[in-house]
């Protein structure tokens, strides 16, 4: 039985002035699924996932969430709805330490008179989420900057699980990384999908995409150029669709 989606994206058009960003693009997300989402550098990807996490808005086109066509306007109701954005910079206090980062925002303090940080319940939940995810930091209460970058990706990925997502989009998650952090991010996102988290991977590093994605979207120049099931398709052939001008994909389809 074929997983409903949890996620549509219909005909979504954006332009910067005389720039056409993202052209007629379709995506589907269905529930517990990662796709991968590639494209040459200016393919419209990061563009399309700051419209679904609320950062920018689509000119034309709509969203469903769950079956429910939905507004976001805004990062805030992104949020509320279940959906968390990973993006390059992480987003990350470097002089805080791992707790004080994953309630960044949303501190739990004493209440009504004299407001007082709870930093054991803080630092409790942190360790249950870390021990859940299985993410390797021995010493929450080292400040983020003393952590190592695969350290820092999953402390990032640990606060977006903390407010229970239902969809997490990561902005190359992999970037930088040795090849030993870049198993366990791959790893952890995987262990994200166990807990029926519905993912967006955004990667040039298509070794990480085939590892980890159920499907590969393909953009090019604003559009989509392909929707590929991993299991039929390879490394490469996604790279020539990613280069493939948009003559050539006509003739491909018309001698299919």
């Amino acid at each position: 039985m074929e997983k409903a989606n949890v996620l549509e994206m219909k005909k979504i058009h954006k332009a910067f002035g005389g720039l056409k960003a993202l052209v007629d693009v379709n995506i589907e997300l269905r529930h517990g699924e990662i796709i991968g989402l590639v494209g040459d550098n200016a393919a419209g990807k990061s563009t399309l996932m700051k419209i679904l996490s609320g950062a920018y808005h689509a000119d034309e086109g709509s969203i469903f969430f769950n079956g429910r066509e939905v507004a976001i306007t805004n990062p805030r109701i992104a949020k509320q709805m279940g959906i968390e954005m990973i993006y390059q910079d992480l987003e990350l206090c470097p002089n805080l330490d791992v707790p004080a980062n994953l309630f960044l925002g949303r501190e739990v303090i004493t209440k009504p008179f004299i407001r007082f940080l709870k930093k054991r319940i803080m630092e409790d939940e942190t360790v249950s989420i870390l021990r859940k995810l299985k993410i390797d930091v021995k010493n929450p209460g080292l400040r983020i900057d003393k952590l190592s970058g695969g350290q820092q990706q999953a402390v990032a990925i640990g606060r977006a699980v903390s407010f229970n997502p239902k969809i997490v989009i990561m902005d190359e998650p992999t970037a930088n990384l040795a090849v030993v952090e870049i198993d366990k991010v791959l790893d952890l996102t995987l262990r994200l999908k166990e807990h029926g988290i519905s993912i967006i991977i955004i990667s040039h590093r298509l070794d990480d995409v085939f590892r980890v994605s159920d499907r590969i979207y393909v953009l090019k120049h604003g559009c989509i150029a392909a929707v590929k099931e991993k299991a039929k398709t390879n490394k490469e052939e996604i790279i020539k669709l990613m280069f493939m001008e948009a003559h050539e994909r006509q003739g491909q389809r018309a001698r299919q």
